[in-house]
């Protein structure tokens, strides 16, 4: 006998399967599609997908799941089966499972093999400019329908001739200097003001620190190793002297066993809890503006321009795969804008 049950576990909709710890079950469960086992919850657990919701008789609440008909249901999980064999990431499947999702269930009553690509159009104009949808959402789905029909043997889609909407190109948003130091120095807790500032030391994305061991820290040779990052890409970053001093007083406070910074039960430390923790930290320090933690990504790399450092170095330490990506930090340098007189301060004006 087993129990089953609808889990969020690392963001995701899991269905946690609880049965006796024997050797044959064990080995049985563990030939299903993305089963896996979770050290933090102590329980086997696979994808919801709707074969697994209906196999474990769990009842759900998304209509959107339930309306389909039982052939695109069963594309929708072979789709999602894609994208964990390819090794996406735990969140692009999120996130390109429930876009497709969208569209699929805009056009219910339609045999998928008889959607065609002025069906794409309409649900851009139908569904995505009448509802006043952001442009990343609208690509996004974009992303996912190409994907998805170029999975598809027999269908009327022609992927080249699908549309993405103009992309905006924002500029990152930096903190100054001194607004890091009252952000970090707000901090009290030995942990909190640890992940704060490793975040800025190392320019790190919230996933990477969080995914971060024990291991992966080599303080003799002062370096920070960073495993799968984006992109599916390792990459060493110097460890700061001051971060260093960080880390050893967290650890004596803490002894973390495996993650270099757990919550509960020893587990991965969740995001949730690390972006309240920087919103506290904001309130505290007094800083009205809207801050979030890729902002410290932004900011360590804007900051280690106007230092001097060759952007080419900042792109090996930031894991972009193009420099052009990281070349947008210039427009954002204090120091090159600083530069630039304004032909109104030469006209002498009192």
């Amino acid at each position: 006998m087993y129990k089953a049950k609808l889990i969020k576990h690392k963001g995701l909709n899991r269905i946690a399967v609880y049965f006796d710890n024997k050797p044959d079950l064990i080995a049985r469960f563990k030939k299903l599609a993305g089963a896996k086992w979770s050290a933090s919850l102590k329980v086997w657990h696979l994808p919801a997908s709707p074969a697994n919701l209906q196999k474990f008789k769990i009842k759900t609440t998304n209509s959107n799941v339930a309306s389909l008909a039982a052939d695109t249901k069963i594309k929708l999980e072979q789709f999602i089966l894609y994208l964990s064999t390819k090794r996406y990431s735990q969140n692009t499947v999120k996130t390109y499972s429930e876009a497709l999702l969208t569209f699929l269930n805009f056009y219910k009553h339609k045999e998928v093999a008889e959607i065609t690509s002025n069906d794409i159009d309409n649900f851009n104009n139908d569904y995505i400019l009448q509802k006043k949808l952001s442009a990343s959402y609208q690509n996004q789905i974009v992303n996912a329908i190409k994907l998805f029909f170029a999975q598809i043997e027999q269908t009327k889609i022609d992927i080249s001739v699908i549309q993405r909407p103009k992309k905006y190109n924002a500029l990152p948003k930096v903190l100054a200097i001194e607004e890091v130091a009252a952000i970090i120095n707000a901090l009290t807790n030995s942990k909190h003001k640890c992940m704060i500032s490793l975040i800025y030391a190392a320019g790190l994305r919230r996933s990477e620190l969080l995914n971060l061991k024990l291991t992966d820290i080599d303080s003799k040779r002062m370096q920070i190793l960073i495993k799968n990052a984006k992109g599916r890409k390792d990459r060493n970053i110097p460890l700061s002297n001051t971060a260093l001093i960080l880390l050893r007083n967290y650890y004596k406070d803490y002894k973390p066993k495996t993650y270099l910074f757990e919550g509960l039960n020893h587990g991965r430390y969740s995001e949730r809890s690390l972006a309240l923790v920087l919103k506290k930290a904001c309130a505290i320090a007094g800083i009205k503006k809207a801050v979030n933690l890729h902002m410290l990504r932004h900011s360590y790399a804007t900051h280690l321009l106007e230092a001097g450092t060759d952007l080419r170095y900042i792109q090996a330490l930031l894991g972009h795969k193009s420099s052009r990506t990281t070349e947008i930090y210039t427009h954002v340098s204090q120091k090159s804008l600083q530069k630039i007189v304004s032909p109104l301060d030469k006209l002498g004006i009192k």
